[in-house]
């Protein structure tokens, strides 16, 4: 099994990453948080902690082999417990991982189940499920502190701008560059609320 990959980032997408590793590139699916860590990385070399699985059914004869990577080894293992919720499925989990590790496993541990229902592809009962089942099994990476970022590291305002917009039929690349400009134009911007109706004015070119 693959387990780490190391090569230069050449493309993102909205919930995957191209990474050239030698003559080999591999396709590498992600969760959401990941994607905005390594916006601004595009041509620079990074390193994922991966882990492979086939996606299909036995019997169908149709078996896809696939790639996840994370940004660290910490959050491959969080995400191999958080999987274990009944209904949690690899495409539905890398959905829902929008804000930081820390952060929902945070959540997890103190029963905050109205943040989780939050997060894409959640809702109350599946919300009420991660809690119940994952609760006292997480507090390692709630309190952990968070390996070094890139320095265009997304900031937890931007991220929740983010999947607003998301949410609301942006595609997440052009949303990313959309609040990069945005928060480079305005860096007074320190909430969400503030920074969304100015991402709308840059897109429309109402501000040049």
């Amino acid at each position: 099994m693959i387990a780490q990959i190391e090569g230069n980032l050449i493309s993102l997408d909205e919930d995957s990453a191209w990474i050239q590793a030698g003559a080999v590139c591999y396709e590498l699916m992600l969760p959401g948080y990941a994607v905005v860590q390594l916006s601004g990385q595009i041509g620079r070399p990074v390193t994922l902690c991966t882990f492979e699985y086939y996606e299909g059914t036995l019997g169908g004869g149709n078996l896809i082999p696939r790639m996840v990577g994370f940004l660290n080894r910490g959050e491959r293992d969080f995400f191999a417990i958080y999987t274990t919720v009944k209904g949690m499925g690899i495409k539905k989990a890398l959905k829902s991982l929008a804000l930081p590790i820390e952060r929902i496993a945070s959540a997890i541990e103190s029963g905050d189940e109205k943040l989780l229902a939050t997060l894409p592809g959640v809702g109350k009962k599946m919300a009420q499920m991660i809690a119940a089942e994952l609760g006292g099994k997480l507090k390692r990476y709630a309190h952990e502190a968070a390996e070094p970022q890139s320095r265009s590291a997304f900031s937890l305002f931007q991220t929740e701008a983010l999947e607003i917009l998301i949410a609301w039929g942006e595609k997440r690349a052009e949303a990313m560059e959309l609040i990069e400009l945005t928060c480079r134009k305005h860096p007074e911007i320190k909430t969400a609320e503030e920074l969304i109706p100015l991402v709308y004015r840059v897109k429309q070119g109402v501000e040049a």
